[in-house]
């Protein structure tokens, strides 16, 4: 029987009427309460920390889903290209450690966290995490002084922090429903008005979203790479191979089933697929019994920590990127009068 959230999480999807009438009264109270914490940051009346460096707030108004990681990998690397030392904060959603924690080669998803820990392995960028994005800010800087940029992955409700730019991941399935709500009734954190006052916004998973083109709107799409064996990354798999074998996935994110697709899209026949929560703890034991089990690089952060290779031997990771048009990082540095 699917738990409560679940019911919500599929209402907001598609909506139930029964469940709207019961719902739109609480997300009236959310509205209120979201604008008069926005509204007492701009006046003033939220203590809010400012950091010696720009800080690029990375958000979304969806409570997840957005394809937001992806994106901000690609920042980051973008602007690495453009010669600036940058940094990441974030919350480290899901780890179990309590404490501001700066990243190192043997940092674990149980110390920082699946999507700080990916970030870290793939930009090579200096991270920190903490519940308090300021203190992770300050940790940051003070291991590595050089960071000219601080990304803070996430945030954008965080007032706790001063931001320079913000910039709003907004999924393209979502442009052309006119049936978004804030929670509880829907899956939205702030109003889509508020698109308006950010500096930024990146519609994900699409192309030629129904936005009015604008300087300040940019269209991300992801592209897969070349699959590779998580024990042995150097590997790279022969899609031949799969020919007369058992194939499963699994995947523990938000909307797993884009994952899944775009192992379809690969002419990968699935003939399992385990669908985990968005962060979840995974073991070897939690994976389909097949020849080839194919799961996302979120997950491979976690199996890969300790864990005896011979137990992996045939899992295999799916890499994605995003390309983002137009460039994302020269619009920040434009924005920021960084040359």
């Amino acid at each position: 029987m699917p738990k409560l959230h679940q019911i919500i999480e599929q209402h907001w999807q598609q909506p139930k009427p029964w469940l709207r009438v019961l719902l739109k009264p609480l997300s009236a109270v959310f509205a209120r309460i979201a604008a008069k914490r926005r509204q007492d940051f701009l006046a003033g009346r939220t203590p809010s920390e400012k950091l010696p460096v720009p800080i690029v707030v990375v958000g979304n108004i969806h409570a997840g889903g957005a394809g937001k990681t992806p994106i901000v990998s690609a920042l980051v690397s973008g602007l690495q290209q453009h010669g600036v030392n940058v940094g990441i904060i974030s919350r480290g959603y899901g780890r179990t450690e309590k404490n501001v924690h700066v990243l190192t080669a043997n940092s674990t998803a149980v110390q920082a966290g699946d999507e700080p820990l990916l970030l870290y392995r793939q930009t090579g960028a200096p991270v920190a995490v903490g519940s308090s994005r300021a203190a992770a800010g300050r940790a940051l800087l003070a291991a590595h002084p050089q960071v000219q940029i601080i990304v803070a992955d996430d945030g954008l409700q965080h007032y706790a922090l001063q931001r320079d730019i913000e910039i709003v991941v907004f999924p393209f399935a979502d442009t052309a429903r006119d049936d978004l709500d804030l929670l509880p009734n829907g899956g939205l954190r702030e109003p889509l008005s508020r698109l308006a006052s950010v500096d930024a916004v990146v519609v994900s998973g699409g192309q030629n979203p129904i936005f009015r083109p604008s300087e300040h709107m940019f269209a991300s799409r992801v592209e897969s790479g070349q699959i590779y064996r998580l024990n042995q990354p150097s590997e790279q798999l022969d899609l031949g191979r799969l020919k007369n074998s058992r194939v499963a996935a699994a995947a523990g994110i938000a909307k797993p089933e884009r994952f899944f697709n775009s192992l379809r899209a690969l002419g990968i026949e699935l003939q399992q697929t385990l669908a985990l929560p968005d962060h979840a703890a995974i073991t070897p034991q939690d994976l389909p019994h097949a020849d080839f089990v194919f799961i996302t690089e979120k997950d491979a952060v976690k199996l890969s920590d300790g864990l005896d290779s011979d137990a992996l031997n045939h899992v295999w990771v799916l890499p994605i990127c995003a390309i983002i048009e137009p460039d994302l990082a020269d619009f920040v540095l434009g924005r920021l009068n960084i040359e």
